[in-house]
């Protein structure tokens, strides 16, 4: 009986044993596992290396890092990068235009101005001196005056001083992908977004996207006096372009010098010496000359993207401004400052003397109509409504979008 007894003893120790060991080998296998499924937050752990990240070098200023902004629909943007070129008396011009960048557009900015050395002191000190909820939309970064150094002055005097910079963009900001270059004589009315997604728009040989020069042949200065080549009927401005600088470096050019095609570097210097004593524009029309034997390569913006003085001089010509109202005023040929068209005048004075924060309908928006008013003994100032349409919508959206609650 004993026997039996030890041997019920002994198989029940040895069961609870092999229990016990059982349990313990699952415990291990499973502990680790389940450390496997803890994860750290990637996104705040992404966010907080970011604000430790230096500020960016080079002139840039107070926006750490712009790119990351959200939009108000939640989603991220990618950065508009904006370009100016300043030489001479055209800084006051460069920082109005950057102005109406900054006081009508809600995303991202950033902001590349060429200037002569002497200019980026005072460059720098207006822009750092705009309010935060201003400058909180943007950075920039000033760059010096740069042509290739084997015909340095040719470049730079070519038309007005350094006007040409903007054919050699894509090789200086090489790592910018898209820009939208604008001339100092540009005002936004819409906010720069309403150009920028145009980007979207283009197709797979397009690469640049710019206004026509005129709407009339019978009146255009290209079909009527040109000696060169140029775009389509009646040329192209070049003082509005959106540019997908990536294209534009990889893209091979067919030309009228050579049976194959040339890449942008290597087409601007043969094309000034084949014609550079048959070219007025200076560097617009090289431009041209290359969009004529590439049109596939070119979007073409509506007039009203890029209006100027010659849509109303005579007479409105220009129909989608008449629709939907003016989104870039172009004042060339110094209509900014002189009393030749004082309606653009108006606006550019408008913009000029506006002090951020007032209310812009109270400050800004109703002044500025009180003057174009005036402006109606002059074509343009009887349709200068085509300028506060637009610009109107953009001031009201944004009163909206800052009143309490909104």
């Amino acid at each position: 009986m004993r026997v039996y007894v030890r041997t019920f003893f002994l198989c029940m120790a040895i069961a609870l044993l092999s229990l016990i060991f059982v349990f313990t080998k699952n415990d291990a296998e499973t502990y680790p596992a389940g450390l496997k499924e803890v994860k750290m937050p990637v996104g705040n752990f992404n966010r907080a290396k970011a604000k430790q990240r230096p500020a960016t070098a080079g002139g840039s200023h107070r926006v750490g890092d712009v790119k990351h902004k959200v939009n108000a629909t939640g989603q991220h943007k990618t950065t508009m990068h904006l370009a100016v070129v300043a030489c001479g008396q055209r800084r006051r011009e460069a920082v109005n235009m950057l102005k109406t960048a900054a006081m009508l557009s809600s995303r991202a900015m950033r902001f590349h101005i060429f200037a002569e050395n002497q200019l980026h002191a005072s460059i720098k000190a207006t822009l750092d001196s705009w309010p935060a909820f201003i400058s909180l939309k943007f950075s920039y970064v000033v760059h010096p005056i740069s042509f290739p150094n084997d015909h340095h002055e040719e470049w730079s005097q070519l038309f007005k001083p350094c006007a040409s910079q903007r054919l050699f963009l894509p090789m200086i900001l090489r790592n910018v992908d898209s820009l939208l270059y604008v001339d100092t004589d540009v005002l936004f009315l819409r906010p720069v977004e309403f150009i920028w997604d145009t980007l979207a728009r283009f197709n797979s040989t397009q690469l640049v996207a710019m206004a026509p020069e005129h709407e009339e042949p019978r009146i255009a200065w290209y079909s009527r006096f040109s000696r060169h080549p140029y775009y389509g009927k009646t040329g192209i401005n070049s003082g509005v372009m959106l540019m997908n600088l990536t294209r534009m470096r990889m893209a091979q050019f067919k030309n009228d010098m050579t049976s194959v095609g040339l890449h942008w570097d290597e087409l601007l210097m043969p094309l000034l010496q084949k014609y550079k004593l048959n070219i007025t524009w200076g560097d617009q029309d090289l431009i041209n000359i290359i969009f004529h034997y590439n049109p596939e390569m070119l979007f073409v913006f509506p007039c009203h993207w890029n209006y100027r003085p010659d849509h109303c001089i005579y007479g409105s010509n220009c129909i989608p401004a008449e629709e939907e109202g003016v989104v870039t005023l172009h004042g060339n040929r110094g209509v900014f400052h002189n009393d030749k068209q004082p309606a653009f005048k108006a606006v550019y004075q408008a913009f000029k003397l506006y002090i951020f924060g007032e209310d812009l309908l109270r400050s800004f928006l109703l002044p500025l109509e009180v003057e174009l008013n005036a402006t109606t003994h002059t074509y343009c100032g009887k349709v200068s409504y085509f300028f506060t349409r637009g610009l109107g919508k953009s001031v009201r959206r944004i009163r909206r979008a800052t009143a309490p609650g909104g």
